[in-house]
C-alpha cells in the first residue's frame, strides 16, 4: 500500500480530528446522529489503527457552533460538508454516519464520486436505506417538546439524568428539532441515489427505526456490493458494541471486509 506524504495541519468549524494521523494511507469521515456533535467519535478515534486517520464533522448549532443557524435539509448539510472535505482530499475517504449521519454520509459520498474525489466505501448505521422513506404524518419534528423528549427516551441515546435537566433541554432540543426535520424529510434524488463503492450496514436487532428489510434496502443504492452486519439492541447498539462496530469500520476503511462486487 503506498504511503502519502504528511498532510499539512487544517482547521475548519465543520471538521474536526481529535487523532492526527497525518501519515495514515486512509481517512475516516465521521457524521453524526440528530442532536450529536463530532464528539460522540472521540472514542473511535482513540481506539482506530493508526493506519486511519479520522475525521469527525460538526454540524451547525450545537456546541462550540451554537450561535450558528442549524440545516434542516441533508443535501445542503452534504454540499457544505463536500466543500470542506476537498482540503483534505490528499487520501481516499470511507465515510461513517449513524442514523441522520447515515444520509449524510450516503449524499456526500454521491457528491464525492460526481467530484472525482477517491472514496473508497459508505458505512451506514441505525438507519434505513433512503429507498424505504416512512410515512412523514408522525414526523417528531412537528411535535411538542414533550413528544420530542419522549422519542430520545425511545432511543436511549441520551443520559436519562441529562432529558430531565431543564438547562440541557433548553440547550440542546432547537438543534435536535433541527436534525430530526432534517432526517424525517429527506428523500435521495432520482438518478443520483447510486453510488459505486461499496457499502456496509450496521444494524440493531431491535431498533424502532429500522427493520431488517429496510437495512437490506441499501443494496440498492450501490453497484459495488452491499453486507449487512446485526448487532443485537436498539438504535444505539454501536454503544453496546464499541469494539466490535469499530473493528468492523477498521477492517473496512482498511479493505479487509469488503463485500463481493455485485454482477
Amino acid at each position: 500500500m503506498p504511503r502519502y506524504a504528511a498532510a499539512p495541519e487544517r482547521s475548519s468549524l465543520w471538521i474536526r480530528r481529535f487523532q492526527p494521523a497525518p501519515a495514515a494511507p486512509a481517512q475516516l469521515v465521521c457524521f453524526p446522529h440528530a442532536g450529536g456533535s463530532a464528539g460522540y467519535f472521540l472514542p473511535v478515534a482513540r481506539a482506530m489503527p493508526t493506519s486511519v486517520d479520522v475525521l469527525a464533522v460538526q454540524y451547525p448549532g450545537r456546541q462550540d457552533r451554537a450561535g450558528e443557524a442549524c440545516v434542516e435539509d441533508v443535501h445542503a448539510l452534504a454540499d457544505h460538508v463536500v466543500r470542506e472535505l476537498l482540503v483534505w482530499a490528499d487520501r481516499p475517504f470511507t465515510l461513517f454516519g449513524h442514523s441522520l449521519g447515515a444520509s449524510v454520509a450516503f449524499e456526500v459520498a454521491v457528491r464525492m464520486e460526481r467530484a472525482g474525489m477517491a472514496l473508497q466505501g459508505v458505512v451506514v448505521s441505525g438507519r434505513r436505506a433512503p429507498s424505504r422513506p416512512r410515512d412523514t404524518a408522525q414526523d417528531v419534528h412537528r411535535s411538542d417538546d414533550r413528544a420530542l423528549i419522549r422519542s430520545l427516551e425511545r432511543l436511549s441515546g441520551t443520559d436519562p439524568l441529562m432529558l430531565r435537566d431543564s438547562e440541557f433541554l433548553e440547550m440542546v432540543l432547537p438543534s435536535v428539532r433541527s436534525d430530526y426535520k432534517a432526517a424525517e424529510t429527506y428523500r435521495s434524488r432520482p438518478g443520483r441515489d447510486r453510488i459505486g463503492q461499496p457499502v456496509l450496514v450496521l444494524t440493531g436487532d431491535a431498533d424502532p427505526q429500522v427493520t431488517a428489510a429496510e437495512a437490506e434496502a441499501w443494496a440498492e443504492h450501490t453497484t459495488a456490493g452491499c453486507s449487512v452486519r446485526t448487532f443485537s439492541g436498539g438504535h444505539f447498539f454501536l454503544d453496546d458494541h464499541a469494539l466490535s462496530v469499530i473493528s468492523a469500520i477498521s477492517g473496512f476503511a482498511a479493505g479487509r471486509h469488503l463485500p463481493a462486487r455485485l454482477g
